[in-house]
């Protein structure tokens, strides 16, 4: 095979891994939506566990036909995952009640730079300038869109300080622990999802509760939403695996600043089949600079010195020198 069809083959995969995930991920957050809103299910944390749940059933059946090999990932960083996991979703439960709109979707936008940081210190990746400013752009783009009033308190800050850092540390450990243990994505997931499935379904309706006063075994079940629960179960193990799929072929930061596209699709399909919050002026200005933004990282990022590995500048910088001195022994010569 051709070096132009290789790399033909690999961006028509990457563009079909990114739609994946964007097509999953706004569909289980317009599915969680209606869901809540129409049937008042409001058992987050628990509803998640159900979603892992689902994925380690998916994951069985696979490995039982065979379509996912053995392999090992070792307990100690089995257990790190998951609690970086954990802690994100609860997190990010806890930040949404703690603290205004505004804040929550501040926090979320500092998952990148934070992200970014993660890649420096331990990937030693350097940024090139466009690459960054491309990044301020999308996060600018983001903010005029999503957030509006922004209010803080300590326990909200706090709360909002974990999801971050606890988001980003589990995003760049699926790209971390697929490179170093040579893991595909159904192999991480087929290893982390039981038992994020137990320990959520455990520890998820007391937290529902304590979040929300309500009591699941209350809830009054009925064929719409046990639906509406089954159809979102299905969604997730899409989800869930073009997650591990996208970040495993790129990394936790191009999952992030090219996932707020997510962000953009939901405020449109939320007033296209919502209708509660209209797109005005300011919106739909936030949308077209977000996407600029993303448009201008993709081709940044995507350039031999968007992103290198420091350790790779260093090699490159040596050859160059090696080449000058080489050219000046000659010219002595």
């Amino acid at each position: 095979m051709s070096p132009s069809s290789k790399s033909d083959k690999k961006a028509a995969v990457d563009i079909a891994a990114w739609l994946f995930n964007v097509v999953t991920s706004v569909g289980i957050i317009i599915v969680n939506k209606a869901l809540m809103s129409m049937y008042g299910f409001s058992f987050a944390t628990t509803l998640t566990g159900l979603h892992f749940a689902t994925t380690t059933l998916m994951a069985a059946v696979l490995r039982c036909l065979g379509y996912i090999q053995g392999s090992h990932l070792p307990l100690s960083e089995l257990l790190k995952f998951v609690l970086f996991a954990n802690f994100s979703i609860v997190g990010m439960n806890v930040s949404l009640m703690w603290n205004s709109v505004g804040f929550y979707q501040i926090a979320k936008l500092s998952m990148i730079p934070v992200s970014c940081l993660l890649e420096v210190v331990f990937d030693k990746i350097r940024y090139s300038r466009d690459t960054k400013l491309s990044i301020l752009v999308v996060l600018l783009g983001v903010a005029v869109c999503t957030v509006t009033d922004v209010s803080v308190n300590s326990r909200g800050f706090f709360a909002a300080f974990i999801a971050v850092w606890s988001t980003s540390m589990q995003q760049y450990y699926v790209h971390y622990l697929q490179r170093k243990y040579s893991l595909t994505s159904f192999n991480l997931l087929g290893h982390t999802a039981p038992a994020q499935a137990a320990s959520l379904l455990l520890v998820g309706p007391f937290l529902d509760y304590w979040l929300t006063k309500k009591r699941i075994d209350a809830y009054g079940f009925n064929f719409p939403s046990i639906a509406f629960i089954i159809l979102s179960c299905i969604i997730a193990v899409g989800t869930n695996l073009s997650q591990f799929i996208c970040i495993g072929r790129f990394t936790a930061v191009s999952f992030q600043v090219l996932g707020h596209m997510k962000t953009i699709l939901v405020l449109v399909l939320g007033f296209l089949f919502f209708g509660k919050e209209g797109l005005n002026l300011q919106v739909v200005f936030g949308m077209i600079i977000a996407v600029v933004g993303m448009i201008w990282y993709g081709n940044a990022s995507s350039k031999p010195s968007g992103k290198e590995r420091r350790n790779h500048l260093m090699s490159r910088s040596s050859q160059q020198k090696h080449g000058a001195a080489s050219e000046e022994a000659d010219e002595k010569v």
